[in-house]
């Protein structure tokens, strides 16, 4: 993939989807650097990519701080590849939505990541070579009667990803998007074990896992996404193999998105 020598970021690391992400481009040749706010997760995956043969480095820091993303940046010193990842979730409706819950899951979905573009990014254009790759979703474009907020950060992401793939044409920057659908990350797998259960779908997890698709996410598939197959599309995005793809969504869904464009 042409990854050996380039330097990455991934914020949100330490777990899920980030710690996949870390591991796969390090497995590359890249030099990673793990993300996180909890201490523990955070080296403990820099510590395995290590053990692997891999080149990784941690740093904390929360990214909805102006003074931690700063950190974060001049920790990460001159990045090659930013992999905007870190974000939250929290299900909540319409009638439990705040004002202030609207606004704070802003500031760690979408703030948090302009903050690291700003940092980073006019470094890869003065060298004439990189890559911004933001984590998105199926909801930004078809979204559900819950997390109106979560969708809304998505859609945003979506929007200044194309944004900014166009302020960077002809820099050698490249800026895009990887859509997953629903992955089988340990909370996942949690969250379907215990509805298995209340629902009667069986023991059997190839069972669940086919019950669980076909009532909360209709896909081709007929499964979850796994996180490996989320850190194949950020790979390649990263590549010296993506050269000609910018302002680009790769939707990873299982077809779940059902639309054209």
């Amino acid at each position: 993939m042409g990854l050996t020598g380039k330097r990455a970021l991934v914020t949100g690391s330490s777990a899920g989807l980030g710690r996949a992400i870390a591991e796969m481009l390090a497995a590359e040749g890249a030099s990673v650097i793990v993300h996180g706010r909890d201490p523990d997760r955070t080296h403990t995956v820099a510590e395995r990519i290590r053990a692997d043969g891999g080149d990784a480095t941690a740093v904390l820091g929360d990214l909805t701080s102006a003074a931690d993303s700063t950190s974060v940046a001049e920790a990460a010193g001159e990045v090659d590849i930013l992999v905007n990842n870190a974000g939250c979730y929290d299900g909540l409706s319409w009638r439990e939505l705040t004002d202030d819950r609207w606004s704070q899951i802003y500031q760690v979905n979408v703030v948090s990541g302009v903050r690291m573009i700003g940092h980073l990014v006019p470094g890869m254009r003065t060298r004439g070579w990189g890559r911004v790759i933001q984590i998105g979703g199926g909801l930004a474009i078809q979204p559900a009667a819950t997390a109106p907020h979560y969708s809304a950060t998505l859609a945003a992401r979506h929007n200044l990803t194309v944004s900014l793939a166009r302020e960077l044409a002809g820099t050698g920057v490249t800026a895009n998007i990887v859509a997953p659908g629903a992955i089988l990350t340990d909370p996942a797998r949690e969250l379907t074990l215990k509805a298995a259960e209340e629902a009667g779908w069986g023991p059997d997890w190839d069972d669940v896992e086919r019950a669980a698709s076909n009532s909360w996410f209709p896909n081709d598939i007929g499964r979850f996404g796994r996180p490996e197959e989320i850190a194949a599309a950020v790979t390649f995005l990263a590549s010296e193999r993506a050269a000609y793809i910018s302002g680009a969504d790769i939707r990873v869904d299982g077809g779940t998105v059902r639309a054209i464009s």
